[in-house]
């Protein structure tokens, strides 16, 4: 088993420990997520989380998606601070810390790799026809699955990109506002490069059809 990452990159409002089991004796605060789904508890990522203030700790049970070692899993700190990612076997929840009922079970089921694009794009380098959906500064948490990739910045879903790969998306790098990977082409099964706008979503490139 590969151990769960823990990426505080950006500035939590909280602590979080990741248990190896759940423990014997539970909290007063105890949540499961999704909240309804059959045998929750095997395989589940187990995780004491500390808001910052008076409020009290409290256990989050995270359903298990994928036993595939392929796919991640762990905690992620996320570009608004009350907000905290969890990763069980590719099911990715958000989760408000504060109010721990408030949370998003993302749709990519399973989402395979994730990836951190820090700092400010000024809007100023958008041309008027182009319009931003939420990503302005404070970075993005990109979440990428077999097809495309979304993006989660401060104020939510930030965009989702078109479709990039027929099976798989390897990122390369970050240059500036502009994120290089490849995408598996069907037709001539091949990588094919493409490049994402991190202030849009949108691409550059051949597209995959």
């Amino acid at each position: 088993m590969i151990a769960p990452t823990f990426d505080g990159t950006f500035p939590p409002n909280w602590t979080a420990e990741i248990l190896p089991q759940r423990p014997m004796i539970l909290p007063s605060r105890h949540y499961v997520y999704p909240g309804v789904v059959e045998e929750v508890e095997r395989g589940a990522l187990e995780v004491l989380i500390q808001p910052k203030g008076d409020s009290q700790p409290f256990l989050a049970t995270f359903a298990l998606g994928f036993r595939d070692p392929a796919t991640p899993t762990g905690i992620w700190s996320m570009p608004d601070p009350a907000w905290l990612c969890a990763v069980s076997g590719g099911y990715a929840y958000l989760v408000n810390v504060a109010e721990p009922e408030r949370f998003t079970f993302l749709r990519y089921r399973p989402v395979l790799s994730i990836h951190k694009a820090e700092g400010n794009i000024a809007q100023s380098a958008l041309s008027e026809s182009q319009s931003v959906t939420g990503y302005l500064g404070g970075g993005l948490l990109l979440f990428v699955g077999h097809h495309s990739i979304l993006a989660w910045g401060r104020e939510g879903e930030a965009w989702e990109s078109e479709r990039l790969s027929w099976e798989g998306i390897t990122v390369d790098r970050f240059d500036g506002h502009m994120l290089h990977g490849r995408g598996w082409d069907l037709r001539t099964d091949k990588d094919l490069p493409f490049a994402l706008d991190l202030r849009t979503g949108l691409r550059t490139g051949e597209r995959i059809d």
